[in-house]
């Protein structure tokens, strides 16, 4: 019976950065992940300073990936093109490195220093008297003093742990694909705030356009469950209708690839246990006002694996700990705003305001590029911490008007309008 220190499940950026920063520590750890190898990820492949810093801080060359020097937001006549603070604790750019090629990197840079990784190969939890004791995989039994889930929320791993989305909070949904644009070199991420759906509701998400550097762009778009007429919305029309509105200022050619969609879960009902932790997607972070969560995958795949190196016994009780203390304000603002901008004529007024003054588009850009957490500093913090008490006040009636609105809609569009099963990777 194999036995490892540390089992990880699933070798997305959050997997991968556990098993590289753990095998670098010295600890022995597999990874296991169901996909084959070079296995494509449905992604916006963009890179937040947040999450270059990351990458930076394993050791990761970004050489190949195109490197961004801010973001361009669009809210109808209004275009406000601003660079990542050059004076911010993450450093003053971000990048976009399709997931292929990034995933990839974070696996090669992980087998370099000792991890073992194991593609094609789904692994479920071993529970033990309320304890994960390890993985069965391949067929067989592995042990392990910490199994890690990086495999996504709603997968059957998250289901055997009690990892699930909460049913309460909102989600996401979103599609993407790529074209080809002579503007492919672009040093600016591009996102128009202001999208419509077929019957010319507003939107709470935003239509993308990011430069990859290699001739080609990777364009989609992404909303909220909260926005009224949810049940109805149709991905591949709000994509298509978005190229309609930017093909011809980025000059783009056809779809180089089917649009292909996938689920933003924005919660966890748990996170850890005995015996595990969750990180990443599978611990529910992504930012409900971007989307955004590969930064904050990586963040925690380092976490789990430093505070295993210092405390294996403790490392549960103590990473829930420190994940709350850094995030669980910020998101839980996120998925109260989502609820908020989830009525129209709110949502209208809302992105007059973000990008109406360039001190307030300014936070926006923090915003959209994951800057903010609990230990920000400065007005920003303050910021944040003002809206979290507003939005406190609001969300019981927020979320009653949007379970009544919810419940007038037949179960099974209900249940189409839930999306697409989640990828099996954070």
């Amino acid at each position: 019976m194999p036995h490892r220190d540390m089992i990880v499940i699933g070798a997305g950026p959050a997997g991968a950065a556990a098993a590289m920063r753990a095998a670098g520590a010295g600890i022995k750890v597999t990874a296991f992940e169901k996909a084959p190898a070079g296995r494509d990820k449905v992604c916006g492949d963009g890179l937040t300073p947040r999450a270059v810093a990351a990458l930076d801080e394993l050791g990761v060359s970004l050489d190949e990936a195109h490197r961004i020097a801010g973001l361009r937001m669009i809210a109808g006549r209004q275009v406000r093109e601003l660079d990542w603070p050059a004076n911010g604790q993450f450093g003053p750019y971000g990048a976009v490195w399709p997931r292929r090629r990034l995933d990839s990197a974070l696996c090669d840079g992980a087998a370099a220093v000792g991890a073992e990784l194991c593609f094609g190969t789904e692994a479920l939890p071993i529970i033990e008297d309320g304890r994960a004791v390890g993985v069965t995989a391949g067929g067989e039994r592995w042990t392990a003093d910490l199994v890690v889930l990086a495999a996504g929320a709603q997968g059957q791993a998250a289901r055997m742990l009690g990892a699930l989305r909460d049913p309460d909070e909102p989600f996401g949904l979103a599609i993407r694909t790529y074209a080809e644009t002579p503007r492919h070199a672009e040093g600016y991420l591009e996102a128009c705030l202001t999208l419509r759906d077929a019957e010319g509701t507003a939107v709470p998400g935003y239509g993308w356009l990011f430069p990859a550097g290699d001739g080609t762009v990777n364009i989609g778009v992404g909303a909220l469950n909260t926005m009224k007429g949810f049940a109805n919305l149709n991905l591949n029309r709000l994509c298509d209708s978005y190229r309609d509105l930017v093909a011809e200022s980025w000059q783009l050619g056809p779809y180089l690839e089917r649009p292909r969609a996938w689920r933003l879960p924005m919660s966890a009902t748990k996170r850890h246990g005995p015996g595990w932790v969750a990180i990443g997607d599978a611990a529910g972070l992504i930012n409900p006002m971007n989307g955004e969560g590969i930064d904050y995958g990586l963040e925690t795949g380092i976490l789990v694996a430093d505070l295993f190196a210092e405390d294996p016994p403790a490392v549960a009780d103590t990473y829930d700990r420190i994940v709350a203390e850094k995030f669980d304000a910020f998101l839980r603002t996120g998925r109260r705003f989502s609820f908020l901008i989830g009525h129209p004529r709110i949502l209208r007024a809302g992105l007059r305001l973000a990008v109406g003054t360039d001190a307030i588009a300014r936070l926006t850009l923090q915003v959209m590029g994951n800057l903010i957490d609990n230990e920000t500093p400065g007005t920003a913090g303050r910021v944040l911490n003002a809206a979290d008490r507003a939005l406190a006040a609001a969300s019981p009636t927020l979320r009653k008007l949007h379970q009544r609105r919810t419940a007038r809609i037949p179960a099974s569009r209900r249940t189409a309008a839930a999306g697409p099963a989640p990828a099996e990777d954070a």
